[in-house]
């Protein structure tokens, strides 16, 4: 393998259709990043694409199944024939979510949650590390429920908790190459997801959140130039909650 240089190369991210990853992929195509922009729905990944290049940006639209080997395979030597050169950048960011109860859950909606949120995640990181020179990195967008349990989202809870811990076992697999791994778990974000929740998202978040404000796809977007940057070089296996403090509370009596 061949080391970086110090200037910004060739960054994959997925699910960058709408909300966090097109966020993600516009803050990368401002730091000169030539970005990958990967989703199952053709049309919103086109729009982002476009508004990268009509910013003057560079990227290119890649729809792919991450949850499906031969499709991950494909994806790779498309962006190889693309630039001649392997991207140094993954930022694992697609994923869906049911809303059920352990009851309710039927088994289609956990494999389908599953297989997009942690084996899409595990099937890029493994590729992207087949091909990356010493340097890069992966990223993976978690949640809060990384680590608490959240009502009604059993399978996309289980997901993300497992994100948390592959992030931190790819990260002691492939520290010897040079990659590092880590992982950002986002709060209450703004997003058009988000907004169909309930009647007032914002609000309800808010008033639960220290910094007294729901994030938004930026918030977690600029982390991610953070961790992507060279300075960043010695962090690896890490989780940084993005949350404005939302899930440092502990329960805690009445009275005290």
């Amino acid at each position: 393998m061949n080391d970086l240089n110090n200037s910004p190369s060739i960054a994959i991210v997925t699910g960058a259709g709408g909300g966090i990853g097109r966020a993600i992929a516009r803050a990368l195509a401002e730091r000169q990043w030539k970005v990958v922009v990967n989703d199952l729905n053709a049309d919103t990944a086109q729009k982002t694409s476009g508004r990268i290049n009509a910013d003057g940006g560079e990227s290119i639209v890649l729809c792919a199944d991450i949850g499906d080997e031969m499709a991950v395979e494909a994806f790779f030597e498309s962006v190889q024939d693309k630039y001649l050169q392997p991207a140094t950048l993954l930022v694992n960011n697609a994923g869906v979510q049911t809303w059920a109860s352990l009851q309710t859950l039927s088994a289609e909606r956990w494999k389908n949650t599953i297989n997009t949120n942690l084996t899409g995640c595990f099937l890029m990181t493994k590729k992207f590390a087949e091909l990356a020179p010493t340097g890069s990195s992966v990223i993976n967008i978690g949640s809060g429920c990384n680590k608490l349990a959240f009502p009604k989202l059993i399978d996309y809870s289980a997901a993300k908790g497992g994100i948390e811990m592959f992030t931190k076992s790819a990260a002691l697999d492939l520290g010897p190459q040079g990659i590092r791994v880590n992982c950002i778990a986002p709060g209450a974000i703004a997003t058009e997801r988000t907004a169909g929740e309930t009647d007032d998202y914002s609000a309800s978040w808010a008033e639960l959140t220290p910094l007294q404000r729901i994030g938004t796809p930026e918030d977690v977007a600029n982390v991610v130039l953070l961790l992507s940057d060279p300075k960043a070089g010695f962090i690896t296996g890490q989780t940084l909650n993005v949350d404005g403090g939302l899930f440092c509370r502990a329960i805690w009596p009445a009275g005290y």
